[in-house]
């Protein structure tokens, strides 16, 4: 069988992967990314991705360049406010309330967000517009072997591809870091995560909620309005066997368990889609580069679902790589780009996952006198005019 060659290789069509197959495609290089399994694109189909993606500031510009802004702009919620409740007293409502305003550092919001299997759709869409890029839905990574001048993938139909960077969006199991033999370092908390979709009479105002008590936060996250009424996503982090036993109840006593962990924010919370469970960790590969070889996305880092970070950080990857790569075509996926890309990378990951490390741990707080000592840590951290800026600046990864 003939070889494909190609500029790039990308091994992972998920959302990380199809971004940057955009943004690279975008730019002039050929590109052919694959994933074992079809997207599903339809929030109604088996296997639909519950979950939403906030997109900061940073990466809606990649996403403008990459040409999927325009497509996904039309269904994207505002997120203006990033509001934290902490509701750890004895009774499980908001004791404390408080609001992180874009406003006060940006004229624009903090990002916008959108489902999960709605980015899927219209990223696979954009990238049929693309001559140079080719999407290989149901077909894997098999065999990896580099060379000095090369990646050499053989594929699962077969197929030899010859590439001059591989990128491995692979996923926190990557195949392709096991392949070229990259060690992580995981970290598991005995949590999972429930996704899904609610409506409820109070608007959301473009505000974004963790609600914090025990166990991990409850985040509210605005969508467009569903059937007339305000809608949210919820991310509800807890232990391994809560949220197996919440996922397990019927509607109803879902329906009464997810009110009284809201805090009861936004009025009578409906359920209005599917559960989607997954379980929390956090995990940063040893460093993010081999031999004509990239890591990026879950492939490279793994963070629990809080401030917005997961994605972001992903596509902050993406985008130090297309820098590095449109500043040295010729170069492409040599290992004076890549080593450039894990020294500009690696310690700023490194240091957002500690952040988040311990931020989950102190909403997993569960001990009274713990949850107190959090609720005070925010009083004093918000109370900080320049402090709460320079969190926010953080959080977006502006400087």
């Amino acid at each position: 069988m003939d070889h494909v060659q190609t500029d790039i290789l990308i091994s992972g069509g998920g959302v990380a992967g199809l971004a940057s197959a955009a943004a690279f495609g975008a730019a002039g290089f050929s590109v052919l990314v694959v994933d074992p399994a079809p997207p599903v694109t339809d929030e109604g189909a088996a296997g639909a991705d519950m979950r939403t993606t906030a997109f900061l500031q940073p990466s809606v510009d990649l996403l403008i360049a990459a040409g999927l802004w325009e497509r996904l702009a039309p269904f994207a919620s505002d997120l203006q406010v990033m509001r934290i409740a902490d509701a750890g007293g004895p009774d499980p409502v908001a004791r404390i309330t408080k609001d992180f305003d874009a406003s006060d550092i940006s004229d624009r919001p903090f990002g916008w967000n959108l489902p999960n299997w709605l980015l899927r759709r219209e990223m696979v869409a954009r990238l049929n517009d693309l001559p140079n890029v080719e999407f290989r839905a149901g077909v894997a990574t098999r065999n990896v072997l580099t060379r000095e001048r090369e990646a050499r993938v053989t594929l699962s139909d077969g197929t030899p591809v010859r590439a001059r960077l591989l990128i491995a969006a692979d996923g926190r199991n990557s195949p392709v870091r096991n392949a070229v033999g990259i060690d992580v370092k995981t970290t598991r908390y005995g949590q999972k995560a429930l996704a899904f979709a609610v409506t409820h009479p109070e608007p959301h105002n473009n505000v974004s909620t963790e609600v914090h008590r025990s166990g991990g936060p409850f985040t509210l996250v605005p969508l467009p309005d569903r059937d007339g009424k305000p809608c949210s996503a919820i991310v509800w982090m807890e232990s391994g066997p809560e949220v197996i036993r919440l996922s397990k109840l019927p509607v109803d006593d879902f329906t009464a368990e997810m009110n009284a962990r809201s805090a009861g924010l936004y009025g009578e919370l409906t359920l209005a889609s599917p559960l989607s469970v997954w379980p929390i960790i956090s995990q940063i590969a040893e460093r993010f580069y081999a031999e004509r070889t990239a890591l990026i996305a879950e492939a490279a880092h793994v963070v629990p679902p809080i401030g917005a970070q997961g994605l972001n950080m992903s596509l902050g990857d993406t985008r130090v790589l297309l820098e590095l790569a449109q500043a040295d075509p010729a170069n492409l996926g040599s290992v004076e780009m890549l080593s450039t890309f894990n020294k500009r990378r690696w310690p700023e990951v490194r240091a957002r996952v500690t952040g988040i490390d311990m931020l989950n741990r102190a909403s997993m707080m569960g001990a009274q006198g713990l949850r107190d000592m959090r609720a005070n840590a925010l009083n004093a951290l918000y109370s900080v005019s320049p402090v709460r800026k320079t969190l926010m600046k953080a959080g977006l990864g502006m400087r």
